[in-house]
């Protein structure tokens, strides 16, 4: 092992690396944090009303919603690790110590890797409820907790190890581009899960398609073809698409640029588009959100129900905060005392 480097700045590394450390805010700056911002509200607000509406309806409490629960809580959990970086980015990541950047990092590789594995598991459960014809599956609430904890065991694991180890403080030549102070074989993992993460889920929803399809082809020689079955297999198909789809489109151009500069691709300039890229990633925890959760009739009745509450609650509030100014002012007169001089007695 060559000589370490623990002691120098944030600019040290960056100059190693090659990637420009501004000073001061630029304009790509400004758009990029304007639009995290953005998504990062939209994440935090759409997920903690998930969280809500499955907490509060008995009928959620079934192993397909607690995975549902653990992915809005994953995704809660990136939109304050977005929210993070977007106040630490730009001329401030100059002011980071080494601990700092590798706990913004961490934030964001955490998350990301919990919603990812998430996914997958739901797209498991999905298939096991699908194989034994029922609505939810009835796996016991001891496995699915096993599940959650070990979705959360290896975000924890693939999101601390490398300020532990898988940097390269101390091999400045293998530090990638795009996150200076890690090694390019660390974003050539996470590129490379990620893609079998996606290749799984593909085999997962393609085996439930193939499935579904042959079930209702033969159902459809009993009942002479009946519409219904043709708007089943249609849903399905839809179902399949939005959900691959999504997840196409929000990840795989950051996995590509993770995994170009992974390998060290001289050529590539993952520079000029990563920052963008990474935002589209955390907007997938805002698309999540719809894709799996909102397109729920039982889900968003719940949602209706929990801001009509929050409205009425308001209006209640402030309809007693009038009530109670006008009985004050109603109460307030002006006597005379003995002396002459006026008094104001208001009755609180």
């Amino acid at each position: 092992m060559g000589q370490c480097y623990y002691n120098e700045t944030i600019g040290f590394f960056y100059n190693n690396s090659g990637k420009e450390l501004s000073s001061h805010w630029r304009p790509k700056d400004v758009v990029v944090v304007a639009l995290g911002l953005t998504v990062s509200v939209l994440v935090l607000l759409t997920n903690l009303l998930i969280i809500a509406a499955i907490a509060s309806n008995r009928r959620f409490h079934q192993p397909i919603y607690y995975l549902l629960g653990n992915l809005a809580a994953a995704d809660l959990f990136a939109g304050v690790a977005y929210l993070f970086l977007m106040f630490h980015t730009g001329p401030r990541t100059a002011r980071l110590s080494l601990q700092g950047w590798f706990v913004r990092q961490g934030l964001l590789d955490t998350s990301l890797t919990a919603s990812v594995a998430t996914l997958l598991a739901i797209a498991v459960e999905r298939h096991r409820s699908v194989m034994a014809v029922q609505l939810h599956s009835r796996l016991p609430r001891g496995r699915v907790v096993l599940l959650i904890v070990g979705v959360w065991a290896a975000a924890l694991g693939l999101g601390l190890l490398p300020a532990h180890s898988w940097h390269c403080l101390c091999a400045l030549d293998s530090c990638s581009r795009m996150a200076p102070l890690l090694s390019r074989s660390y974003l050539a993992v996470w590129a490379l899960s990620s893609l079998l993460v996606f290749l799984l889920m593909v085999a997962v929803y393609t085996r439930i398609f193939f499935y579904v399809r042959r079930r209702v082809q033969r159902m459809a020689e009993h009942v002479s073809c009946h519409p219904r079955y043709r708007e089943t297999t249609l849903s399905l198909v839809k179902t399949v698409v939005i959900i691959l789809g999504a997840f196409v489109v929000c990840w795989t151009p950051g996995q590509v640029v993770l995994l170009l500069d992974g390998l060290d691709c001289k050529s590539c300039n993952v520079l000029a588009v990563e920052k963008y890229f990474l935002l589209l990633a955390e907007a997938n925890s805002l698309v999540n959100a719809v894709v799996y959760s909102c397109r729920d009739a039982e889900m968003r009745r719940t949602f209706r129900r929990l801001l009509c509450c929050l409205c009425l609650r308001r209006a209640a509030r402030e309809s007693a905060h009038y009530a109670s100014s006008t009985r004050a002012g109603a109460s307030t007169r002006i006597m005379l005392p003995e002396n002459g001089h006026p008094l104001m007695d208001s009755t609180l």
